[in-house]
This record gives structure tokens, sequence and C-alpha cells, in this order.
């Protein structure tokens, strides 16, 4: 299935979004304290005496899901990461449901940096000619899984005939089922999901419940909506991360708007400083940060985890600041072999000079590209 496997990863720590509908936008700050930073009445998080705006700047907008595979960016809000390191320069959030609103927000100009997994990412940049997002860093890997209904699926070759939910046409997750399916020797006509596994498109916030009433018989999706069904009854019955080299495969990544990353080059780099600051964090703090990234799950999505979901879906999850590119480009050879995208020219989807940049100064190698970098 993947190609050769990933080139070895900047940083990894061991510990996931799948595209729904519509993004809930919440553009009012929402970080909170880190370190000295204590927050104000309004829940943001102060700005340090003396601070100054980094280029003027008076503030920057970045956009993720509140889903753990996008922890980096809960923790590094809720932790105050990303405020540290922009001075007076405010940060501000908003939060999406799906991949197509995070894509259409970086085109016109309503978020100035995103997380988000590499479909939405390689269609964004696909769709335009290469013209509006460049993938400036790794987020996360792994998190993804199989999980069926015991009762009625005990082995891989039981998936034939079933009922299986991905999130979203096209998306990641939905991707790799198909490919899956395929290199079993099952047809399933993507578009309508028909075919020897019937794919059913099911937003991750219904799929449990649709689970639940037997409208499926498993779901190939990410964390916590894995661990969601595990908790009723469910079994984990493949690990993406086995069919893998290494184990290792994009499942998040941050992406900025080329015209911001041309006109604010220096915000684009206190940002991706945080990020590596985060994930070095996550590793350091494993229990505070899964504590943190379900408090700000809770204030972004109204309701935090529960303990026997959260610790499953958290330790599935791995932390990266490398992005993994080999594998985004698998992936989309996966999505054209669907059929559900033409040949794509990715040649300058990635710009790695600014994490690399950040990686060399804590002498660490830099991150590959797998050749499709800025040239």
């Amino acid at each position: 299935m993947p190609a050769t496997g990933p080139p070895p990863p900047a940083r990894r720590v061991p510990r996931r979004a799948a595209p729904v509908l519509a993004a809930v936008f919440l553009l009012a700050p929402t970080a909170c304290g880190y370190g000295s930073q204590a927050k104000d009445d309004n829940g943001t998080a102060k700005i340090a005496a003396g601070a100054q705006r980094i280029d003027g700047l008076d503030s920057v907008r970045i956009g993720y899901f509140a889903n753990l595979t996008h922890g980096t960016a809960l923790v590094g809000n809720r932790k105050g990461f990303f405020q540290k390191a922009l001075g007076a320069t405010r940060a501000t959030y908003a939060t999406f449901n799906a991949g197509p609103s995070e894509i259409e927000a970086i085109n016109s100009g309503s978020i100035d940096i995103g997380w988000i997994g590499p479909s939405p990412a390689i269609n964004g940049f696909a769709k335009s000619g290469g013209k509006n997002l460049r993938i400036i860093g790794g987020s996360a890997s792994g998190g993804v899984k199989l999980v069926v209904n015991p009762e009625k699926i005990t082995s891989l070759r039981d998936v034939k005939g079933k009922k299986i939910a991905t999130p979203q046409l096209g998306n990641t997750q939905d991707v790799a089922l198909l490919n899956w399916a395929a290199e079993q020797g099952w047809h399933v006509d993507a578009q309508s999901g028909k075919g020897e596994v019937t794919v059913v498109r099911s937003d991750n916030k219904v799929t449990p419940d649709a689970y639940k009433a037997g409208s499926v018989d498993g779901a190939w999706v990410p964390e916590p909506t894995a661990s969601k069904i595990v908790a009723q009854g469910g079994k984990v019955l493949l690990d993406e991360k086995t069919l893998w080299p290494g184990g290792t495969f994009v499942i998040t990544n941050i992406i900025v708007s080329q015209k911001f990353l041309a006109r604010h080059p220096r915000v684009v780099e206190a940002v991706l400083k945080a990020s590596v600051d985060t994930n070095k964090w996550i590793d350091a703090h494993p229990r505070a940060a899964k504590a943190a990234a379900n408090q700000q799950l809770a204030a972004d999505a109204g309701k935090a985890l529960p303990r026997q979901v959260l610790d499953p879906a958290w330790k599935s999850i791995d932390f990266t600041d490398d992005p993994l590119a080999a594998t985004l480009r698998t992936q989309a050879g996966h999505a054209v072999k669907a059929g559900l995208l033409d040949a794509p020219d990715l040649a300058g989807i990635y710009d790695l000079t600014p994490l690399n940049t950040i990686l060399k100064a804590a002498g660490r190698p830099p991150a590959g590209d797998a050749g499709l970098g800025v040239r």
C-alpha cells in the first residue's frame, strides 16, 4: 500500500479530523495561561508587559478542528504557547468541522494559518493551481482505526459485504478505506460507496449513534470517534498504523496562506516555533498535555471527553513536527487510484524553510519535503 516509507521524523511524540460539514467560527481569542501568562476576565491570554507586535501586525488568525488529532493546536492554545511566541500580536482562533470550510477560510483570508488533514490540503492546493497554500510543518501521525461490531465482523475478510462508515466522501479516511478495500480485491464505486463493501459517509459526530443503532457495521475513523465506538462495545479490527512503514503517516499538517507567508514570514515563524515548543512540552508532560487538550475541547466543542474515550484515543496519536511528506504523496496517489482526484501537480506544496530554521537552531535535523518543496 504505502510507498517505501516516510523520511525520518524530525521529532515524534508518542501519543487525531476528519471533515464533516460547516465551520463554526470562534474568532474571539481563547488562549489560556502559560507560565507567567495570566488570563483576563474574558479568558483571553494576557500579553506580557513590554511585548512588541511582530512586523507591526495586530493579530494572526489560527484555524484548527476541535479534535484530538489537532492536539498541538489545542494544547498550544490552552497553554498560551502561541500568544507567548507572538508577543503583542494577538493570537485569535477559529474552529472548524470540515476541511473544505477551512480551505475556504484560507482562500478568503478569514484565517491565516491552519491545522488540517492531508486530503483537504492536497485538494485545496491542486484546485488553486498551486497558488493558495503551503504546508509548512507537521502536527500528527496515526490515530485512525477500523472499528467494527464484533458480533458481525470477527476477521478482516468479514468486512466484505458489510456497511462501513467514513467521515466524508474523499476525506483522508475515506480514501484509506477505498484503497484498502481495493487491495483486498473488492470493488467499490468511489462516488456512490456501493460495492462489495458499502461505504457510508457519516459525520463523525453521528457515527457512534449510527453504530449503536445498527445502521453501520463498523467505521474507518479518526480518534476520538474510534474510541467512542469502542466504548459502545466495538472492537478495533485494524489500526491504520500497521499499514505504513515505520507505523507513521500524516494525519494533520500545518498550512498557511501563501500571501500571508510572503507578507509576514516572521509571524509564521513565531507560530511554527510555538508549535515546536508545544510538541516538546507534550513530550515532557504527557498527562498534563492530555488534560489541557481535553479542557480546550470542552471550551471549543462544549463538552470534554470521558476518560474511557480520552485515554486510548490520546495514546494512539503521535505528535510530530515532521510533515511526513512521503506519506502525503502516497495518500494523493491513493485518491487518484480511487478515481477521486485527477493526478495533481504537488510541486511546491511544501515550504519547510521556516520550520527547518527553527529545527536547526534547536540542533535538530531538518524535515524533508519528498521533492515537493518550493524551488
